[in-house]
């Protein structure tokens, strides 16, 4: 039930950072469309530019042909035949030849000639000479000397696309005028030139630029967004294993504090209880070695023998109360290991337990109080052998791990049991004092190997399955932090 709320409170810790996570996102599609709209305007002004310099280009164009049309066949035909007859086939046959002269390699499609009257006069294209047009206000603009230009066909189309095999033109209406020599000033307005480019090409660029800066801005959004996602889902990671790694600190100094009133409880009643329980023991022994009956001596072996557990009782009860005091030196955990397989040697051979030992660790110095460890590996090994009374495999296995930094190195013990395993309602309990499975227990052993293991400031951790064995890991740093001997403090 505690843990469940521990999880509850790391989650709600983590709710704010979600938020900020949300509005990020909500950030992010607010730029999305701000670069959709950007990417737009960029695409008109690119279209605005194209039309501005295709009518530029008519204008020159348009200047061009009126200087080449006024003084290669106006001028020229005026003064040899004293006036223009278009429906003569040697002017029309002349003009055409200076028309296509002059446009001959630009970009225009069709010129057609207008006159004041809007009558087709001359044409490149099909159109019929004679006929009457329909241009309507571009052309009176045209004679205001006005240049208006249009684009055709004209239309909205599905995001401004071009179909297949369709033509972009641009129509251009710009005046026709006499030429002044020696003059930059124009003469009077003779007419109108309808000049068409295909500007098809052009457009399918802008087109594609259209698109280009659309998934520009789109990948940029992508990767931003694939950053920020990326960053967010890291950030909240970390937020959390903060939070989890502080609720197990809340927890763990809880659990000090309350061993440690515990601990005060159970060292002022181990010692009222030793004092009285020494005078039993040594007055026991005493009576054995004067009674003379074997009934007498039976009952006065049973109170030294009871006595004697209960004090082994009593001492493993104040090795849990009394505060570990570490002296750590330079040592080998191979070394404590093996002297606490040794004296487990007889037990196991009797019980038919396989000891396997896998020792993977090299060349190491670990600074470790010895006398500690060996007791702690001492309530290791104990239960390991309880847990297999039908014989087994007893594994010890030991290896440094640094995750990836020098400074990080640890050694790692592991002591892997075949036995009949832990339930998962037990193994949250295990580590709790007095809790225990076995009706003889104290329930202090995994307790105490706690506390020796937390006094090295490292870490134990036990894998098990119901049916299945169990493993212990512990993970000792090869150096101790810095600390201030007793001695030395109470001065």
């Amino acid at each position: 039930m505690r843990s469940i709320q521990g999880e509850k409170r790391v989650l709600e810790s983590v709710k704010p950072f979600k938020l900020v996570k949300y509005l990020a996102i909500s950030s992010l599609m607010v730029i999305l469309v701000c670069a959709v709209v950007l990417s737009g305007f960029i695409s008109q002004k690119a279209k605005e530019l194209l039309l501005k310099k295709s009518e530029q280009y008519a204008l020159l164009v348009a200047e061009n042909l009126n200087h080449q049309v006024f003084y290669l066949f106006t001028l020229p035909t005026l003064v040899t035949e004293g006036e223009i007859r278009l429906s003569d086939p040697g002017q029309h046959s002349r003009l055409d030849m200076v028309v296509k002269n002059t446009i001959h390699g630009l970009s225009v499609k069709n010129v057609n000639i207008y006159d004041k009257k809007e009558v087709l006069v001359y044409s490149t294209g099909s159109g019929k000479i004679g006929s009457k047009g329909r241009i309507g206000e571009a052309f009176k603009s045209a004679l205001n000397e006005k240049p208006v230009s249009e684009l055709s066909p004209g239309g909205t189309r599905l995001w401004g696309l071009v179909p297949k095999g369709d033509k972009q033109v641009l129509v251009t209406y710009l005046p026709m005028w006499v030429e002044q020599p020696l003059s930059w000033k124009k003469g009077r307005v003779l007419g109108v030139f309808e000049i068409t480019q295909d500007i098809t090409r052009d457009y399918i660029t802008i087109r594609r630029f259209e698109l280009l800066v659309a998934l520009s801005f789109l990948l940029f959004v992508g990767i931003l967004f694939s950053t920020i996602l990326f960053i967010a889902r890291r950030a909240e990671r970390i937020i959390t294993a903060r939070n989890l790694e502080k609720h197990k600190l809340e927890e763990k100094l809880h659990q000090s504090e309350r061993l440690a009133s515990l601990g005060e409880m159970i060292a002022g009643v181990s010692h009222e209880i030793r004092n009285p329980l020494g005078i039993i023991r040594s007055t026991a022994e005493l009576l054995d070695s004067r009674v003379e009956g074997e009934r007498l001596k039976k009952f006065s072996t049973i109170i030294v023998e009871e006595s004697t557990r209960l004090n082994d009782i009593l001492t493993e009860f104040l090795d849990f109360a009394r505060p570990q005091s570490l002296r750590p030196v330079p040592c080998r955990i191979e070394d404590i290991l093996d002297r606490n397989l040794f004296v487990l040697g007889a037990e196991c051979q009797r019980l038919g337990i396989e000891v396997r030992k896998r020792y993977q660790t090299g060349d190491y110095s670990l600074e470790a109080d010895q006398d500690m460890l060996y007791r702690a590996f001492v309530n290791i090994f104990a239960n390991a052998v309880q847990a297999m009374p039908e014989g087994g495999v007893l594994s010890v296995q030991t290896l440094i791990s640094n995750n990836g930094r020098a400074s990080a190195s640890r050694v790692e013990i592991q002591v892997r049991d075949s036995g009949c395993g832990i339930a998962r309602e037990a193994l949250k309990k295990i580590f709790n004092p007095f809790f225990t499975t076995r009706e003889n227990g104290t329930g202090l052993g995994l307790a105490i190997v706690r506390t020796i293991v937390d006094s090295h400031s490292g870490e134990i951790e036990v894998v098990s399955e119901q049916g299945q064995g169990a493993t212990i890991v512990i993970r000792l740093p090869l150096t101790q932090p810095e600390f201030e001997p007793e001695g030395e403090a109470s001065q």
